[in-house]
């Protein structure tokens, strides 16, 4: 079987296509033969050896995957051989032609849903509802702003964020990503490599300000974030590459907070109560991912270099 090996933590250039023995899953795994694979930044960051938990040497990168169960083990209760299944995480790798994961890391694929679709929903999908709807507790009728709102998990919160009857405002880098934003239908579009383009944010609140921040690059932002913010704000810092000042006041007079969210902190019950109200917005065609491009799985040192660009609009998807 082939699989991207990891053997040493550095650039995307580390990442090998090598032959590797077969899998066998455990009594309560499942192995899927992979049909597609999903790209994350946070893949990026393992990969480098900059996130706080590490792997051990050598290792297959990669949470999401979708494709078909091939195996089962002896005390899987609810997956059969033969389903269509998508994971959010895994215990093999996905960067593979086949995976093993927990039986409760797979979910089954909705009929009218590709497997490149079913591999854009693991952390995309999960972080972007625990943020909106666990860590914010956004309420219809309140407005969202989404930094980074092009990218793959900014484009799923617009989609469950208007699905649950919030206002959204999104932010992106490129005129593509704008009118990606518009398509989804938000309220307003803003460059944020434009200067003070955040100005408009009081008349699109009648001075108001947002409720909630889904916050992608907070090492930039969160200081402006907590001056944009409504009383009882909150931001949600879903992403960061370093460190920022802020003034503590700025949280005081509007009783605001800052929130973070891991999704490796979601227990596996609450995964599953996720993925199955996200099983309903793929069905009802409320939810579908956007997919950027898809490269084959030798490419995966180009798709982590991709997925790290500035304008990336929707998913990286590799292909076994």
């Amino acid at each position: 079987m082939k699989a991207i090996q990891v053997h040493k933590f550095g650039g995307s250039e580390v990442m090998k296509l090598e032959n590797i023995s077969e899998l066998v899953p455990g009594k309560n795994q499942i192995k899927i033969e992979v049909k597609a694979i999903g790209v994350n930044p946070v893949d990026t960051y393992i990969r480098a050896g900059i996130y706080p938990i590490k792997p051990d040497l050598p290792y297959s990168p990669g949470k999401d995957a979708s494709g078909i169960i091939t195996e089962i083990g002896s005390e899987v209760k609810l997956k059969k051989i033969g389903d269509r299944v998508y994971t959010c995480g895994c215990i093999s790798g996905s960067y593979a032609e086949e995976l093993i994961c927990d039986e409760n890391q797979a979910f089954i694929l909705p009929e009218n849903c590709s497997f490149s679709t079913g591999a854009a929903l693991g952390v995309p999908y999960s972080t972007a509802f625990i943020a909106l709807n666990i860590r914010a507790q956004a309420a219809a009728g309140e407005t969202v702003l989404i930094h980074g709102a092009s990218g793959a998990v900014g484009l799923a919160a617009i989609q469950i964020a208007k699905s649950h009857g919030l206002r959204v405002i999104g932010t992106a880098g490129t005129e593509q990503g704008l009118k990606l934003l518009w398509d989804q239908g938000v309220i307003a579009a803003l460059n944020h490599n434009q200067d003070n383009y955040l100005n408009s944010i009081n008349d699109l609140t009648a001075g108001a300000g947002v409720d909630v921040v889904l916050e992608m690059l907070a090492n930039v932002n969160l200081d402006n974030d907590l001056k944009l913010l409504a009383a009882n704000g909150r931001v949600v810092i879903i992403g960061s590459r370093g460190t920022i000042e802020i003034d503590p006041r700025d949280t005081m007079g509007k009783n605001a907070s800052i929130l973070g969210m891991s999704l490796f902190n979601t227990q596996a019950e609450q995964l599953q109560q996720i993925h199955a109200t996200i099983k309903t917005g793929l069905i009802n065609g409320r939810y579908r991912p956007v997919i950027n491009s898809e490269l084959p799985l030798a490419d995966a040192p180009k798709a982590h270099d991709l997925v790290m660009q500035n304008g990336v609009n929707g998913k990286i998807i590799l292909i076994p």
